[in-house]
């Protein structure tokens, strides 16, 4: 399993900011020459989708969605700060600038009117909304506190498929450091990628 399919430039798409961002967007397995091959659920009903932030207002926005009754993921991981007398531990978004959100389309506004929130992510039309399978293994495989940190957005290397564990049925890059083995996800929606330790024998070759 994979998060995509997206397609070649594809555009951030605005619905409440001034500036429109723009990001070439290509899926795990080819590019996509138009959005007609994007899968399109039915707008009336509930789907994962990705809201785009301004800088650090990742978690007040998703505080504020949540008191408005829109549910959120907001993947964190944790992060080491170093003084010259102590050590502090904070936690950071995993993807900076990006909220899940789930929701109907039609109530998007409980979204776009939250200070702090830009756009929904998509190609100069609707939002693209995201399988909810996809986003129950990765909420399965984080909450189970799987230690996940930020990786350069990485789309070239062995490829394999996870075969047991929390994150069963994602897909992703496999790499090894200091005799450690590492599954590199990308979500190419939003070109951002994670990385998770896991064991050799979870995984198999695509």
């Amino acid at each position: 399993m994979q998060f995509g399919p997206v397609a070649d430039g594809a555009k951030l798409y605005q619905e409440s900011c001034s500036l429109m961002a723009t990001n070439s967007l290509q899926t795990l397995t080819g590019n996509v020459s138009d959005s007609s091959h994007i899968w399109q659920p039915d707008a009336s009903q509930p789907f994962w989708y990705v809201a785009y932030t301004s800088a650090n207002h990742e978690k007040k926005a998703a505080l504020e969605m949540n008191r408005r009754g829109v549910e959120t993921f907001l993947p964190v991981y944790q992060s080491v700060r170093r003084w010259s007398d102590r050590r502090v531990t904070i936690e950071k978004p995993l993807f900076p600038g990006y909220v899940f959100v789930r929701l109907a389309l039609p109530n998007r506004l409980l979204v776009l009117q939250v200070p702090g929130v830009c756009k929904f992510v998509g190609f100069g039309g609707p939002p693209v909304a995201l399988p909810d399978e996809q986003l129950n293994i990765l909420r399965s495989g984080l909450d189970q506190l799987l230690r996940a940190e930020p990786h350069p957005y990485l789309t070239v290397g062995r490829r394999v498929r996870v075969r047991s564990g929390p994150f069963t049925g994602l897909e992703g890059i496999l790499r090894r450091r200091k005799n450690r083995t590492r599954l590199i996800i990308s979500l190419d929606l939003i070109q951002r990628s994670m990385s998770v330790e896991l064991e050799d024998s979870t995984v198999e070759p695509l």
